[in-house]
């Protein structure tokens, strides 16, 4: 399953995979989800990422809001139609839960473009989703 969004003329794709805990893990539980981006540049501009935003929440309603610089350390440029995909993860202490945020993006010319990241679900797989 993805979930995609467009703004902007640049799509963002997202899908996510559940990473299964360790044979030896004996600590709290910890679920760890790994998401995969893909931004696609479908406008006729340069654009590069600047920063990002995201608002994580588990199961329980508990809500971190994580900010900082471009995306696994780089802020890639996209030419017209070009892509750039990375990967992240999120670890979470409950078995299920969501993330949602946007991208700063600036144009050619220094605009501020603010790129919408589609929220997406971190649920086990064959778990029915607790969140509202």
């Amino acid at each position: 399953m993805f979930y995609q969004h467009t703004s902007h003329d640049i799509t963002i794709r997202v899908e996510v995979d559940y990473v299964p805990p360790e044979d030896d893990y004996t600590g709290a539980p910890r679920y760890v989800w790994a998401y995969h981006i893909t931004l696609m540049n479908g406008g006729d501009e340069t654009v590069q990422l600047k920063t990002r935003h995201w608002t994580i929440m588990d199961a329980r309603g508990q809500i971190e809001h994580v900010n900082g610089p471009g995306v696994v350390g780089e802020t890639p440029i996209l030419k017209p139609h070009q892509t750039y995909t990375y990967s992240s993860g999120c670890p979470l202490g409950t078995p299920s839960g969501s993330m949602s945020g946007y991208y700063m993006f600036e144009d050619e010319h220094g605009r501020p473009l603010k790129v919408i990241i589609p929220t997406f679900s971190l649920d086990l797989p064959n778990v029915k989703r607790t969140l509202n």
